[in-house]
This record gives C-alpha cells, structure tokens and sequence, in this order.
C-alpha cells in the first residue's frame, strides 16, 4: 500500500471513529433529556383523596418551584396537609413568601406542621403557618431574630496593597459593602433593616402563636429550643411525631381515617439529575474535550445560590 492510500484510508477511519462518537454522545444526552422530561413538573401527585405530605428541607429561599408545589396542593384533592420541616432557615423575603403561599393552603386545608430535626429561624417561619405545631422532644425550634453576614476583608486588601476606591451618589449607597470599614452611619443603617425585619418576625410569632408580651419576650432573643421545652413557652402544640400529626388531622379536623399519606415533590429538572456533569464525563471519554468544556460550564451555572441580603437562619453546629 501506498503512503497516499494509507493516509486517505487512515482520514477515512478518523472520520468514522468521529462520527460514532457524535452518535454516541448525542444517543445518551437524549436519553438523559428524555429522562428529564418523564420527571418534569410534579411526582406524588395522586388523585385519590389522601393526606398530602410537603417536605420543607435545606435553604428556604422562596423558590418559584416550591411556591408553585404549595400551589398545586392546594388546587388538588388532598384532605389534609403535613408540612414535614427540617430546615435552620434561609432569607427573609423567602421565609415571607414561603408562609404567605403556606398560609394561603392552610386557608382551604387542614394544615399541621411537624418538626423534623430542625425547624429554626425562617423554618419556624413556615411552620407558624400551619395551624397546628407538632415537634419531637429534641426537635430545635426557636431561633427568632434575622441577621445581616457582612464580609470585612479591608484589612486584606491593605496588606496586599490594593485600595478601592468609589464614586457614589452618596455615603450611604451600597454601603456597607466589606471592602472599605464600615462607618458609623452605614452601621445604624444596616441595623435599622435588621430591626424592622426583626419586629415583622417577632410580631409574626406572637400572633400566630397568641402570645402576650411577656410570653414573646421570653422567646424572642434568637435563641433556640428543644421542643419540650417549645411545648410550655407556646412555640410547639404538641410532642411527638407523623403518627401525632395524622391524628390531630383525623380528630380536629375530621379527616378520614386510615386515609393514606402521599408525598408531593417538585420535578426533578434536568440540572438536578446531574445531566451537565454526566454528559461532559461521556464526552471526555470519548475523546471530546471541548464538548466536555462546554458542558461542564453549563453545570457550573447550575451550582449552589449564595445567602444574600437580610437572613433569618440558625447557623448553631450540630450535636454529636
């Protein structure tokens, strides 16, 4: 064989091996994208009357697919509704959006909520709007304040030698903002938000939870409790667990017995079955490394969302 037939039959081949590649990584995004689909909008969502369970876990940030869930169950035919808390918290706009939604369900069906192991600051939110609080023994409740995490890295930036430097309409714009120490008057402003968002808080609790001033004070100063201890200071109704919860449905609010609990879940989109970083792991290995790049940037901007603004979360460690 010639050296002119061999490098066309070798072109040839490249361009074979190319092509099933392609047809490799194409077969299995579609099938990852046709999985997506099955599990898009929402699972658990039966249609004969049941008991709907809606889990509240993790960050609560008032996301539109929680809001639109909390929605759904309340349009369906579910008898009564358990939310199921196990959260420290999140922002306080969220924490409002999340209650005003839950207190709009809570409107048209019987809502008791359980806490799980946790439900503190903006998770006590959410439960303040069910009407019924039911809590383990060593349950943590509480946690009612807000707070404002500000970064100073100003001391940094002058051992390092850099110096920023601004423009701003006026002292107070964008301020403070962590690169440059915190002045006097920015400090006063920062706390007159965390203030405001304080009273919306602690006015919340006491009335839902039809406390006196007194009974508020003692509760009132971002500290956690157990929730036997919750039960007499009037933040928790009653001990105990889903068992305690069905029951206070079944007997207060006349749902049926033995009706079973299904849970609603929002779809899983296609960035949380991980179709970025499984696509882009296929496409490395067989030999695409700009289609991996471009892949793997697509799951990046699917990555965590970082706490902004004003919070109204328990960041205590964890019991061991």
């Amino acid at each position: 064989m010639s050296q002119s037939d061999y490098l066309v039959e070798r072109r040839a081949l490249t361009r074979k091996l190319s092509f099933w590649r392609i047809a490799a990584i194409a077969a299995v995004i579609g099938a990852v994208l046709a999985l997506g689909l099955r599990w898009s909008g929402f699972r658990g969502a039966p249609l004969t009357p049941h008991i709907a369970r809606i889990s509240i876990d993790g960050m609560i940030l008032g996301d539109k697919k929680t809001l639109d869930l909390v929605k759904q169950v309340a349009k369906s035919n579910a008898a009564g509704v358990i939310l199921s808390i196990d959260s420290p918290g999140g922002t306080v706009t969220g924490s409002e959006k999340l209650y005003d939604e839950l207190r709009r369900l809570a409107e048209k069906k019987p809502t008791v909520a359980l806490a799980n192991n946790i439900a503190a600051s903006g998770a006590y939110v959410a439960a303040l709007a069910a009407d019924h609080i039911v809590s383990y023994d060593n349950s943590i409740v509480g946690s009612i304040g807000v707070l404002m995490n500000i970064p100073n890295v100003s001391k940094l930036l002058d051992t390092i030698g850099v110096k920023m430097e601004e423009i701003k309409s006026s002292p107070l714009k964008a301020a403070p903002d962590g690169l440059v120490p915190t002045s006097e008057e920015a400090r006063k402003a920062a706390d007159a938000l965390i203030r405001d968002s304080f009273a919306w808080f602690r006015d919340l609790v006491k009335q839902r939870r039809k406390m006196s001033e007194d009974e508020i004070a003692a509760v009132a100063d971002g500290r956690v409790f157990t929730g036997r201890q919750g039960v007499p200071l009037k933040l928790v109704d009653e001990l105990g667990g889903e068992r305690a919860a069905i029951a206070w449905l079944e007997q207060q609010k006349g749902v049926a017995k033995g009706m079973p609990v299904r849970d609603w879940k929002p779809k899983s989109s296609i960035d949380a079955l991980g179709i970025f970083g499984r696509a882009a792991g296929l496409a490395q290995f067989l030999g695409l490394p700009e289609v991996a790049a471009a892949l793997q940037r697509g799951e990046a901007r699917t990555g965590p969302v970082a706490l902004d603004g004003i919070l109204a979360i328990w960041q205590g460690s964890t019991l061991k």
